[in-house]
């Protein structure tokens, strides 16, 4: 993991590789960002007029970098652009600020230091350049040239956000270390905010390597020692029930899904409990560690990037183990509901009927629905403690992406209060989402001859039946909020930002913002 600190040292006489300064898009041309003003002076008052002759214009992630003017005991200068200069007396944005940092320490990757001169009005700004720059560094190389075998990898993932060193292949080691400047060291709020930033990155990013980690080396044994190990070192208590537990609790949804796999399945529950807490959140992800769509067998070029769909059982690991870290007083239990999805003669088949742990019956008209089937239970067990509000987040339905993008997750929920909560909270925090309905009418498709509900409906809106499904089984009189992560989880494009190829870590910072909202007295 990067390592970051707070610098009172002003930029010219800093020892780094780089000093990163903040370039915004004015009328006339590109304007220096507030935190360069003693960059600028070096320029001999020219700095804006240097990059727009380097072509730089202050878009949002433009990246330019340039030779440090005589004095610098950095070489080099890189601007990074902000976007639009804010109006007149309103400030910088923390979410444009966050990417903006994100974006520089990519570009950083193989240096060893740099100093972060960016806007800092408070200690919002100064947190979010911290999350920014300590997401932006991550890189998983674990498997490439000298990292540690992958087995090693899976076991000891401590959320370090990779190796350090340099492959046999020459790739880039992400940058070592982060001096922000502008933060004030001995001021209580900006120092609470980066060492916020730094536990829920390093949380993050742990869960970033999780989900990059081969599905041969992340089963649900492997998953649930991994949450074992930290739930350890960080005081929170865990269960894990195995294949024998589940079948003597009568887990049929669990079960099912991970029947046909040599790996069996797991439900591991994760508990951070406070003393001073008023209230109880429960968070439920979906934790496939490998999809194979089962019988109902996913089609060639679908298979590729499954290792991912157990993004939402790694989201509720690290907002767990975050909520630890911070102290928040609240109350956090997590169920990782963790099964491998595979085709064998055992496996469940399109016909079969689940008993699930509610007692409900459910026919399986399709294989690779199976993630509202391991939801299904562990919803219901989470209803057991009768929580203030449940949160589930999977990489559920295919129709979500098509519906959202690759960038932005829809939500559900039985209480149009609470839904509007989650939304702004994810808002806050820099994770676009978007609200969903759920219409009554799509219930009736999940009628079955056979069972009590099919666990397919129509095939239009079919990431709304999917959250009709999972409606099914949450307790009565309990808010719940379902987050369809399938875009934002993995992502298969170019980094942007502070979001590298592969895993995101999409959902973690929106439930810890929750739990944070939850103890101070604010659940919507």
């Amino acid at each position: 993991m990067t390592a970051l600190t707070l610098s009172t040292a002003a930029a010219p006489g800093l020892r780094a590789d780089a000093i990163v300064v903040g370039v915004a898009k004015g009328a006339k041309g590109p304007v220096v960002a507030p935190g360069a003003e003693s960059v600028d002076k070096a320029y001999d008052g020219k700095l804006a007029s240097v990059l727009e002759t380097l072509g730089a214009s202050g878009g949002e992630g433009e990246v330019t970098k340039l030779p440090a003017p005589s004095g610098f005991k950095a070489p080099v200068v890189l601007a990074v652009g902000l976007g639009a200069v804010p109006e007149k007396d309103a400030a910088y944005d923390a979410e444009v600020l966050r990417r903006a940092a994100g974006a520089a320490a990519r570009a950083l990757a193989g240096t060893k230091k740099a100093g972060f001169a960016l806007p800092v009005e408070d200690a919002g700004h100064a947190g979010a350049i911290a999350e920014g720059a300590l997401l932006g560094a991550y890189s998983f190389d674990a498997y490439k040239g000298n990292g540690a075998n992958g087995a090693k990898a899976a076991k000891t993932a401590k959320g370090k956000g990779g190796k350090a060193d340099k492959d046999e292949k020459g790739a880039k080691a992400p940058l070592a270390d982060v001096a922000l400047l502008g933060a004030k060291p001995r001021d209580k709020a900006h120092k609470a905010a980066v060492e916020r930033a730094i536990a829920v990155s390093e949380e993050l990013n742990r869960c970033r390597d999780l989900i990059n980690t081969p599905p041969n080396d992340l089963n649900p044994e492997a998953f649930a020692a991994v949450a074992t190990a930290a739930a350890k070192e960080h005081g929170v208590k865990i269960q894990v029930l195995d294949e024998k537990a589940l079948a003597k609790g009568g887990f049929g949804g669990i079960l099912g899904v991970g029947v046909g796999s040599d790996a069996p399945p797991r439900l591991v529950k994760l508990s951070y409990t406070s003393g001073k807490a008023k209230k109880h959140l429960a968070f439920v992800g979906k934790g496939i560690t490998y999809d194979s769509g089962g019988i109902s067998l996913k089609p060639a070029g679908h298979n590729e990037t499954m290792k991912c769909d157990m993004s939402g059982a790694a989201a509720v690991f690290a907002a767990v183990i975050s909520a630890a870290r911070l102290g928040l007083e609240v109350n956090v239990t997590g169920w990782l509901a963790l099964a491998e999805n595979m085709p064998s003669g055992s496996a469940t088949r399109p016909g079969d009927v689940l008993r699930m742990y509610s007692g409900k019956t459910v026919e399986v008209l399709n294989t690779d629905a199976e993630g509202r089937l391991v939801l299904a239970d562990a919803l219901t067990k989470a209803s057991e403690e009768k929580p203030d509000a449940i949160v589930d987040v999977a990489t559920l339905t295919g129709a979500m992406m098509m519906a959202l993008g690759g960038r932005t997750f829809g939500i559900m929920a039985n209480d149009d209060a609470f839904r509007a909560s989650v939304h702004e909270i994810a808002e806050e925090v820099g994770e676009p989402s978007w609200p969903m309905p759920m219409p009554e009418h799509l219930r009736k498709g999940m009628d079955s001859p056979t069972a009590d509900i099919a666990n397919m409906g129509e095939r239009m809106g079919g990431g709304l039946v999917a959250g009709l499904f999972l409606k099914e089984f949450v307790g009565q009189g309990i808010a719940w909020a379902h987050l369809d992560i399938a875009g934002p989880a993995y992502n298969e494009s170019a980094p942007f930002g502070y979001t590298p190829k592969g895993g995101t870590g999409s959902a973690v910072r929106t439930l810890v913002r929750l739990a944070e909202r939850t103890a101070a007295g604010d659940l919507g």
